[in-house]
């Protein structure tokens, strides 16, 4: 076999499980489409990674579990995964750029973000239509902008927002936030944060650029037009599944099913991070299962290999 293990995406999850199989001299191989970090690289600032007193921002972390990685022997690949085929050895798994065999694999592909499907959103997508405060956030210096959703994303991602932008309009379906306690606190003491409750977006309006949103008030069934040049969409995220659809078991939205080790229905691919059905999306729990799901993947590759696993 060409390697021992394949790690499919880049995020928290697939560097951890890199590090510790490269780490537990498995030949590993991480295959990320873009770039290694995930949605974690480009999330401004986390505050709740341990060891950080103060916080880290999210492209420094994962660039340094990058580089501990490959310290450790693992190599990185840039292709996108479209198909697993189980072979008698182990797996095929093909990329759009070449093939790869490996008697293990572990899933770390993410999750994507979700769209709201309105009107203008798809016409205006890079025109102030975004999903990456921190990607986009410096094109909208003393502009009004509107953050879409209640989570700890859609709050962090707005308050992030506040550095460049006049005001910041926080539209969101309920009438109270999901975000933790701490980020709301912050939140709701800054002056350039504006909270929109019980709202939801029907439309974005603009030709070339945004130029508004069209919000309706759930309760009331009022509308209205609110000016702004950027709209920040925080509504959820979708699992990157696809490619092994109908391979191993998933719940309803596409959320691989595994066991407390990381199993999955298919012996040989183990799954870890933000595609895995799961109560809790954070860093902190994506690299414990990618720790989780290296420690599986050494043990299925041992025993396959005859090697008794001590």
């Amino acid at each position: 076999m060409e390697y021992d293990v394949v790690i499919i995406g880049g995020g928290p999850g697939g560097l951890t499980a890199g590090l510790y199989t490269a780490r537990g001299d498995l030949k590993s191989l991480l295959i990320e489409k873009l770039m290694p970090g995930g949605q974690a690289a480009t999330t401004d600032w986390i505050d709740n990674y341990p060891g950080f007193p103060e916080g880290i921002a999210g492209p420094q972390l994962m660039m340094s579990m990058k580089d501990q990685a490959l310290r450790f022997g693992l190599e990185l690949k840039t292709d996108e995964i479209v198909n697993i085929d189980p072979i008698e050895e182990g797996f095929i798994v093909v990329g759009q750029a070449e093939k790869y065999t490996a008697h293990a694999v572990i899933v770390a592909s993410g999750a994507t973000v979700a769209k709201l499907g309105v009107p203008g959103e798809e016409s205006l997508r890079g025109k102030g239509v975004s999903y990456c405060a921190t990607c986009d956030g410096a094109f909208f210096r003393n502009e009004e902008l509107v953050v879409v959703g209640g989570g700890d994303a859609a709050v962090e991602e707005g308050l992030f927002l506040t550095k460049f932008a006049k005001k910041v309009h926080l539209v969101h379906r309920r009438d109270r936030l999901r975000a933790t306690k701490a980020i709301q606190g912050r939140a709701f003491k800054n002056e350039k944060m504006d909270f929109i409750w019980n709202t939801i977006v029907e439309e974005i309006l603009g030709d070339q650029e945004v130029e508004g949103v069209r919000l309706k008030n759930l309760k009331t069934g009022e509308t209205r037009n609110l000016p702004c040049k950027g709209i920040f969409i925080y509504v959820g995220t979708l699992p990157n599944s696809k490619f092994l659809k109908g391979k191993v078991d998933m719940d309803e939205k596409g959320y691989i099913l595994t066991d407390n080790n990381m199993a999955t229905s298919l012996e040989g691919v183990f799954a870890c991070g933000d595609v895995r059905k799961k109560a809790l999306r954070q860093v902190v729990t994506a690299c414990g299962e990618g720790a989780a799901a290296a420690f599986s993947a050494q043990q299925f590759v041992e025993e396959k290999k005859g090697i008794a696993y001590k």
